[in-house]
């Protein structure tokens, strides 16, 4: 029988019922709103004033907690930004990033190649340009936009420490990153007395739950907040996509193709069209949207502090907000798991959750390691 959502007592919560980001004591809203749509230049986002509009309504609904980056549409979405919390500036929770390399995308500039990279000279120059756009003195929040492997991390943790003790950024935390990178930079900032990543962003979808391998347990011992991106990857789940339309769908070259061509690749794959097939259904038993129902499933997962939402119109995003309110049953946040649950999963997960009657039977597992350990007893080969 279909669920009345006019019945449901429990919700996730509002825009205004704010949460802890990792072991920090910053107030962030439960929905992060992304402003990487905030600009043209990619050729996926909006201009300045339907983007003000988007700003405007989360900010009016509570929300206080905008993403950003130094390359996001370059530099326009910082701009933007600039204008819309000139007077509110105390009252919303600016996080940007830097590692990207913006003379890469910008061919009237001379390439820099130490504008790019985890390095300190790239984290200076680059943090001094984003507030300068941002036109604060300080962003509360700055992230390591991806690893890359060639800074030592000493060199990354030292520095970041070191605009934290400026006042240039109040907090730090990192991005696409493996589960031993977030491991050694906290067990480092800790033994040194630097400051550690309260935040994590990270690709968690439906699609892709490789985060439950191990980046989740690494951020629930260090006590790392998960910000998750792509939780719609890339509107696949939003349902606009049906196996009839994505055929007769062209790969692009352009920047503003990344959302179809990734869809064109999700659907090469049988299991996605199930999962989707499996969100449309629930959606319909409960009166919501899949989007609704899909953030709804993120947010209810262990360790996801507050899912990063896009959107280029007002209507996109008052969609989305309308994940808070309500919950999915365990039953469905169930059905959700088992369509969803990987084909394959890497060695040792598999194996070290198949050893647990072994090993601890009888014993209550750890809470925080729960999450991993069912994830890998999903799947009983040795691989």
């Amino acid at each position: 029988m279909a669920q009345d959502s006019t019945d449901i007592k429990e919700t996730i919560g509002a825009l205004d019922d704010y949460v802890l980001l990792g072991r920090s004591g910053l107030r962030v809203s439960p929905l992060c709103l992304g402003a990487m749509t905030f600009g043209e230049s990619f050729g996926i986002g909006s201009n300045f004033e339907e983007s003000k509009n988007v700003f405007d309504y989360y900010y009016e609904k509570g929300g206080n907690f905008i993403d950003t980056a130094n390359i996001y549409n370059l530099g326009e979405s910082e701009q933007f930004l600039k204008e819309y919390i000139a007077d509110k500036r105390s009252q919303v929770v600016i996080a940007t990033k830097y590692t990207m390399n913006p003379t890469v995308m910008m061919p009237n500039v001379k390439f820099n190649p130490n504008a790019g990279g985890n390095n300190r000279k790239s984290l200076v120059e680059n943090l001094n340009e984003s507030l300068k756009r941002l036109g604060t003195g300080y962003t509360d929040i700055l992230y390591v936009h991806a690893w890359e492997y060639n800074t030592p991390i000493e060199e990354v943790m030292r520095s970041l420490d070191d605009v934290v003790r400026s006042g240039k950024a109040l907090y730090v935390a990192v991005s696409d990153t493996p589960a031993w990178v977030i491991s050694c930079t906290n067990m480092l900032a800790d033994l040194r007395g630097w400051s550690r990543f309260i935040g994590l962003q990270t690709r968690y979808n439906l699609l892709n739950r490789s985060l439950e391998f191990d980046i989740q347990s690494a951020c629930a011992e260090f006590e790392v907040g998960i910000v998750p991106w792509g939780c719609l990857a890339e509107g696949f789940l939003t349902g606009k996509y049906t196996r009839e339309s994505i055929a007769n769908t062209k790969k692009g070259s352009n920047m503003s193709d990344y959302r179809s061509n990734s869809a064109i690749g999700f659907a090469e794959d049988e299991q996605n069209w199930k999962i989707l097939d499996e969100v449309i259904a629930i959606a319909a038993e409960i009166k919501r949207s899949p989007v609704q129902v899909t953030l709804n499933w993120i947010s209810q997962k262990p360790g996801i502090t507050s899912p990063l939402v896009g959107a280029r119109t007002k209507a996109q995003l008052v969609e989305n907000l309308k994940a808070l309110e309500f919950k999915l049953t365990p039953e469905q946040m169930e059905r959700l798991d088992a369509v969803s649950a990987p084909k394959h999963i890497p060695f040792p997960y598999s194996y070290v959750s198949n050893l647990q009657n072994i090993v601890n039977k009888g014993v209550q597992t750890r809470d925080k390691y729960k999450p991993m350990l069912k994830m890998g007893s999903q799947y009983k080969g040795i691989h």
